[in-house]
């Protein structure tokens, strides 16, 4: 059996992976606060964590794995969308967790083996937190619950922080209710305009941390195997999940590997709306931008390092894509190779991957390839609806074009620029200028015929 390497948060050091069991492999990652469109950076963990869904199934069997990704449905975001808006926080969530699906489905994303949303889980939230009272770590004050982060020794081992470096960090306003400023809250209050649920506390709502231990226990339980996600939940999410799981259920181990992606940068900087380098991803798939070119720049870094999406990288992904899906489409794919399958089990080295599968293409090996395409999730059984031209070359029409351009920047006059876009356009081709250069694709209702005498 292929040997599993990864590299974990919790030790801080690559380590073999070794499941609890090796006909149920658990794995749990935190998934979207369901107030609005999914933005780039909230792809990347998706794809991170599918593609070790992935690797987990090709090396224990499909029906041996078992992958929890989470909605959280109950948030003061989505209390806000709805007061901004008027419409009902049910409408709000079932709408967006069905663009999530869909933005998710495009960029090649299997659909987890359970999906839960945090408010079906608020019975076992309350019980939780009444157990971790009786049992000494919690105590209620004011409408509110609170995690006793004292009673639990090792608090800071995910993170390597100590409790008094937290505190003396610190810059925030400690409630007057807080025995310690580091307690936190695993239940509050709600006022009429916020959804609440009854508790031996009066009317209120879960904080953010237990839901995702509620949940893996339920459908996972005490312990289980990975917990992933992007690099900003391992403090302090991470960290309170651990605190009061294993003191709920101190009989477990909960999460015995911890994974980490790094956060996504454009174009070298933060993304952000004042940057107005902020774009999600139903933006991109408007714009054109085909979901497995979105996954292929993702795969092209290694997880644990930052991302950083660039026009250039969309443009070579594509080109690269395309002599793929044409060297695979008329074959059937092999069993994967062994050689590939070993580079990716070692802490989902997809940038290697992406190497074995150029030197599968140069060599001519179409069938290794199409195999590579599959399990990468960049390709299903049938070549992509947006590939399927791709027999047709248009390079000499893209350096004419290109050319064109060029000599337009320099004299200025832009009219001859303009008509042949129109006219590219009017045949079906879809034309796309960047500083790069220029790429011409066929696009739906694509006519060679009108191609002629254009350049």
């Amino acid at each position: 059996m292929t040997t599993i390497k990864l590299h974990n948060s919790k030790t801080r050091k690559k380590e073999v992976f070794e499941p609890l069991d090796p006909n149920n492999v658990r794995m749990y990652v935190c998934g979207p606060t369901v107030y609005d469109r999914a933005h780039l950076g909230n792809a990347r963990p998706v794809i991170v964590f599918d593609v070790l869904n992935r690797l987990l199934r090709h090396v224990y069997g499909e029906d041996h794995v078992t992958y929890v990704r989470n909605f959280t449905d109950v948030d003061d975001k989505i209390n806000a969308k709805a007061a901004e808006t008027g419409r009902s926080i049910k409408d709000i969530c079932d709408e967006t967790i069905a663009w999530y699906l869909d933005d998710m489905d495009a960029v090649g994303a299997m659909q987890p083996d359970h999906m839960p949303r945090a408010t079906d889980f608020i019975p076992q939230m309350i019980a939780m937190c009444e157990d971790l009272i009786e049992k000494g770590h919690a105590y209620a004050a004011e409408g509110h619950v609170l995690f006793r982060v004292r009673s639990y020794k090792d608090y800071g081992g995910l993170s390597g922080r100590s409790v008094d470096d937290m505190i003396a960090g610190a810059r925030v306003e400690v409630a007057p209710f807080k025995e310690d400023p580091m307690d936190f809250v695993l239940w509050k209050p709600s006022n009429a305009d916020q959804p609440g649920w009854d508790s031996p506390w009066g009317i209120g709502r879960p904080g953010w941390h237990i839901e995702c231990s509620v949940m893996s226990y339920e459908l996972l339980g005490e312990s289980f195997d990975i917990h992933g996600g992007g690099n900003d939940l391992q403090f302090p999410h991470h960290e309170n999940e651990i605190a009061q799981s294993c003191c709920a259920h101190p009989e477990g181990e909960f999460a015995r590997y911890w994974m980490h992606n790094e956060m996504l940068q454009v174009e070298g900087k933060k993304m952000s709306k004042s940057l107005g380098n902020f774009f999600t991803v139903h933006d991109l798939l408007d714009q054109g931008v085909p979901g497995e070119v979105i996954r292929f720049v993702m795969l092209s870094t290694h997880y644990r390092k930052p991302m950083d999406w660039t026009e250039k990288k969309r443009v070579e992904a594509e080109k690269t894509l395309r002599k793929w899906y044409a060297q695979a489409a008329s074959v059937e794919a092999v069993q994967v190779s062994d050689t590939l399958i070993s580079v990716l089990a070692d802490d989902l080295n997809t940038a290697g991957v992406l190497a074995e599968m150029h030197k599968l293409s140069n060599e001519g090996q179409s069938a290794a390839l199409r195999a590579a395409l599959i399990i990468m999730g960049l390709m299903e059984q049938d070549t992509p609806t947006w590939a399927s031209e791709n027999e047709i070359d248009l390079s000499k029409q893209e350096a004419a074009f290109d050319a064109v351009r060029t000599e337009a920047m320099q004299s200025k006059d832009f009219s001859k620029v303009d008509a042949l876009k129109s006219a590219l356009i009017d045949a079906g081709v879809e034309v796309q200028m960047s500083k790069e250069g220029v790429t011409l694709k066929p696009a739906a209702g694509f006519d060679p015929s009108k191609l002629a005498g254009l350049l």
